[in-house]
């Protein structure tokens, strides 16, 4: 497995991205803990969902964007013993976080971690069988360029996954919905973490385009085959594409 490296490029045009990396740096620690206690435990079983649409690869090799501290990696290699994970973030301290998980396990050669951006991805064109990025992308400033790089580092026919909250449809639970994230989320993840990371998640949530507009956004990156699957009352969506052949 070979030690996080920091890669790519910053600019003076970047100054949010660069606050959002050290937000994320900072809550690393309790980042696992506090995904568990805020989803109810309900996170790990998305995550799977996600490891379950790769399951029929034959020994893919995959990058998984915004790795955080490889829990989404573990989930596919749970659902494909075979596969073989490139985790990619922004965040050094996540990386060395999920290096010492990864290393624990029998299968730590299975995986490689590096430091780097989804708006330039440090990788030749058409290098992977898929692509999957967990409760990233709406983290990303430049998500259209973020896409297209995406498609650039797949194969053809390589598969895009991405996991990512989403408002529910429901006018009910998704009022109820605003009301958790905005409020409640904070105030609990304050308790463990630095408050002002808490509120930047939620809403950041709220600012994220609607699924059909988001949808759209991939398929201008190229991508065919395009579908979503709302999750938990539409909690979190996946959205699911290809590159054309």
């Amino acid at each position: 497995m070979r030690e996080p490296t920091v890669t790519g490029n910053e600019s003076g045009d970047r100054q949010k991205s660069r606050a959002v990396q050290e937000m994320f740096t900072a809550i690393a620690p309790r980042y696992d803990f506090l995904n568990r206690l805020l989803s109810l435990g309900i996170d790990r079983q998305w995550r799977n969902f996600v490891g379950r649409r790769l399951a029929d690869l034959n020994r893919p090799l995959v990058l998984d964007v915004a790795c955080g501290t490889a829990d989404l990696g573990l989930a596919i290699r749970q659902q494909n013993p075979g596969a073989k994970i490139v985790g990619l973030d922004f965040s050094l301290q996540m990386l060395i976080l999920a290096g010492e998980k990864i290393r624990r396990l029998p299968e730590a050669e299975a995986f490689e971690l590096l430091a780097g951006s989804a708006e330039d991805l440090p990788f030749t064109r058409r290098k992977f069988d898929a692509l999957t990025i967990a409760f990233g992308i709406r983290n990303v400033i430049d998500r259209p360029r973020a896409l297209r790089e995406f498609y650039r580092v797949l194969k053809p026919g390589g598969r895009l996954v991405i996991l990512e909250f989403s408002m529910p449809d429901q006018p009910l639970l998704r009022s109820l919905y605003r009301l958790y994230f905005l409020r409640v989320l904070p105030f609990i993840g304050g308790l463990f973490a630095r408050r002002s990371a808490y509120q930047y998640l939620p809403e950041s949530v709220v600012r994220f385009p609607e699924r059909e507009e988001f949808v759209r956004m991939v398929q201008d990156a190229g991508f065919g085959r395009l579908r979503y699957h709302s999750l938990t009352g539409g909690i979190v969506t996946v959205y699911l594409g290809e590159k054309n052949s």
